[in-house]
């Protein structure tokens, strides 16, 4: 019975989080913009460590879940959706560098009580990278749907 409870407390660390970070990138989406306030740029800063948090909590509890409460680590490795479902985690990580590293150089300003002056292209650039982050994470669960549902297995049965 442990176990169950286990499973389930995983599993909802997994979805959660999974939420938090989409809505954390949702907030950045309809914060950012080319002449910002104080309040906004930190809520900005702030709202991406939540998203951060939010993603390593979805990796951990994801390989939790791999590991020890799912359907076992040889259903999850032979099934060509969960390698696009991972390809598609791992982009959204990579992606997500560029805002992060834009949004950390501005605490020195900001601790300062300075609002970071940006340049409409920064600003462009940083609106379509956090639109394709919402694209692709948009993408995982229906890989999820998919892979739960044994899609993709009888590709490589075949």
């Amino acid at each position: 019975m442990d176990s169950l409870w286990s499973s389930a407390a995983i599993a909802y660390l997994h979805y959660l989080s999974f939420m938090v970070a989409f809505a954390a990138l949702v907030v950045e989406h309809l914060t950012l913009r080319k002449e910002l306030e104080l309040k906004q740029a930190w809520r900005l800063v702030i709202t991406d460590g939540l998203y951060g948090i939010a993603a390593i909590t979805v990796l951990v509890t994801g390989i939790l879940r791999v590991l020890y409460f799912g359907k076992g680590t040889a259903y999850y490795l032979s099934n060509p959706v969960f390698h696009l479902k991972v390809g598609f985690f791992i982009l959204v990580g990579l992606l997500s560098l560029y805002p992060t590293i834009s949004f950390l150089l501005w605490l020195k300003p900001l601790r300062q009580g300075q609002v970071p002056t940006l340049e409409l292209a920064a600003v462009q650039r940083l609106t379509w990278v956090i639109r394709a982050e919402l694209a692709f994470l948009s993408g995982i669960p229906l890989l999820a749907a998919m892979m739960a549902r044994g899609i993709g297995l009888e590709w490589v049965q075949s």
